[in-house]
């Protein structure tokens, strides 16, 4: 998971640099007592004439729609994860080991392939695919039980195991599809943005990780612990600048159909970085 995330921001560096560098073409005139000519670093200098020492620049206009397509390090999302049965937030009969601690039950993730079309400075629609992990803290001192036809358990409570960390969690290949909308840009060179779009989701793995003075550090990632293998939902974010707010809703059960709690469904909001 570390490894991941040193990867993900080592695409984003280099990302925004180059978005840095990205600039229209441009051709500027200079009127001055000497004549010269440059050519280079994505645009045409001439200087001219002796009349006056004014500068004009002029800008060619971008052609629209216009196509993009590449690495990127968009919308990293980091957040808490709330768990339902229709308006009941408690955890579902018959599976009281679901409960789970709410400022540490989070939700991660973001973009790092995308495909664009922008049809206009302000509007864009864009095909993305990154990754996203669901991250319950479970409260009771239980193992969930892996390679198991339903959701179920192996320590229980009372069997004396005691876990400092008790991290029940999923991993999905991401699939959104975003429309975006962004003002121009203020006196301070900053964007108001609006992105929003379905969204699927590709079930890598479940993972258990524990940390217990009985067994140490222990983690359990060679199976699907029976989360729902492909998920469909909604996503929307709100930012101005580099930063905003995120709110994802999952329309499919968390987890596989017949296999746990049904109708047991999750939403995910908080920050976002990277418009």
């Amino acid at each position: 998971m570390k490894k991941i995330y040193f990867i993900a921001l080592a695409v984003f560096v280099t990302g925004y640099t180059q978005a840095q560098t990205e600039q229209d073409s441009t051709v500027t005139i200079k009127k001055n007592s000497k004549t010269s000519i440059k050519i280079g670093d994505g645009e045409v200098k001439i200087t001219v004439g002796n009349a006056d020492s004014t500068t004009k620049k002029i800008v060619k206009p971008v052609k629209y729609p216009k196509l993009s397509f590449g690495l990127t390090f968009e919308h990293f999302d980091i957040g808490l994860s709330k768990y339902h049965t229709g308006s009941d937030f408690s955890t579902p009969a018959g599976y009281d080991y679901l409960d789970t601690k709410p400022w540490k039950t989070i939700n991660v993730g973001f973009d790092l392939v995308q495909m664009g079309v922008r049809f206009t400075p302000n509007v864009k629609v864009m095909l993305a695919a990154g990754l996203d992990w669901n991250h319950m803290r479970l409260t009771q001192n239980v193992t969930i039980q892996p390679e198991n036809l339903v959701l179920d358990i192996v320590n229980k409570p009372d069997d004396g195991i005691n876990y400092d960390k008790n991290r029940f969690s999923s991993r999905y290949i991401r699939v959104p599809l975003y429309f975006e909308y962004r003002t121009p840009k203020n006196d301070k060179g900053k964007r108001a943005s609006i992105v929003f779009g379905p969204e699927v989701g590709f079930l890598l793995n479940g993972k258990v990780k524990q940390v217990s003075d009985e067994n140490g550090k222990q983690k359990f990632s060679d199976d699907d612990y029976n989360f729902e293998p492909f998920r469909y939902g909604a996503n929307v974010r709100i930012g101005y600048g580099g930063a905003g707010l995120f709110f994802k809703y999952y329309m499919n059960d968390v987890f596989a159909n017949n296999q746990g709690p049904a109708d047991y469904k999750n939403l995910n909001f908080g920050l976002t970085f990277g418009f």
